[in-house]
């Protein structure tokens, strides 16, 4: 559970999310805005920062204890084991250095490599995401939105991580340059075989790249399960009311559906279910007692009473 403390109260943010990732497996996160997809992702790396904390649970990656971690050990887990392309990648980048200089100061640190060696695995990264080796000495200005976002990726797998979490990484790039940036991550993952956490409010994004999906509203899972059941025979009445809001270019064009309301106030959340108030199929019990993430079909779980 992670909790914000402000004036008015403390907010539960992220409260009772649980899934798994595999190795080499693509997981989506979905949600609307404010729904703790970034907080759930800043706290698998521990970098939940004050009014925030962690106040419960636990955190496993390859049977450790993220929570019980050291200093020095989150220093070596952080980058090497898991590494994160940040929300708003772009302004990600240092403009006062070069972009090479920015990609080896990790390798530097962790690799203990020499400035020479450094700078010869950042031209391999700017490669490996499709950008000329010369412009390493290149300052972040010179580059356009879409070479910031593949530099920031050839950041995050400086040291060949096992797991990237990225955080909208398509977010203020045009149709062409977010096509482009997922099949850079789609040829990536296979390439390096590593696991991605892909966290996006839009689940169109997630039918073209992920394994497995999760959907999250007002700081918890509403619905977990294999790509094709999620998006194929959504369970949750608020993933349906996702799915429905998507345009189709194959079917009669008519009014796109809309979840009525506004999102829960987390300060003050609804009683039982938190999406009781926008939900046309809510029961009293649903606002009453907040139903369990449990397994509905094989491997396919929700939240919802109205589910059998």
């Amino acid at each position: 559970m992670v909790v914000y403390g402000v004036r008015a109260g403390k907010i539960r943010a992220v409260d009772g999310v649980s899934f798994t990732l595999d190795r080499g497996e693509v997981f989506g996160l979905a949600g609307e805005s404010g729904s703790g997809k970034t907080t759930a992702a800043l706290s698998i790396m521990r970098l939940i920062e004050p009014p925030g904390q962690i106040v419960g649970g636990s955190i496993r990656f390859d049977g450790q204890d993220v929570l019980a971690m050291t200093g020095e050990q989150l220093r070596k887990f952080r980058w090497k084991r898991v590494s994160m392309v940040m929300q708003g990648a772009m302004s990600s980048l240092d403009p006062l250095y070069r972009v090479g200089r920015q990609l080896t100061e990790a390798i530097r640190y962790h690799e203990k490599s020499t400035e020479t060696e450094a700078w010869s695995r950042a031209k391999e990264l700017l490669e490996l995401v499709g950008i000329e080796e010369s412009r390493a000495r290149e300052y972040p200005h010179q580059f356009s939105g879409g070479m910031k976002q593949r530099a920031v990726i050839a950041m995050a797998l400086s040291l060949n991580p096992d797991l990237v979490i990225a955080d909208e990484p398509t977010t203020a790039l045009d149709v062409m340059i977010q096509a482009q940036i997922l099949d850079l991550l789609r040829d990536l993952q296979k390439k390096l075989r590593m696991s991605i956490l892909l966290i996006t409010h839009d689940v169109s994004l997630l039918a073209e790249f992920a394994n497995r999906i999760g959907i999250m509203y007002a700081g918890r899972l509403m619905e977990v399960g294999p790509l094709g059941a999620v998006i194929g025979s959504p369970l949750h009445p608020y993933t349906r009311g996702l799915i429905s809001s998507i345009p189709s270019l194959k079917h009669k064009k008519e009014r796109l559906a809309s979840i009525p309301g506004t999102a829960a106030n987390l300060l003050n959340p609804p009683p039982g279910c938190r999406f009781n108030p926008r939900c046309s199929l809510a029961t009293d019990l649903c606002m009453q007692t907040e139903p369990k993430l449990v397994e509905k079909r094989r491997d396919h779980f929700a939240a919802c009473y109205n589910v059998s």
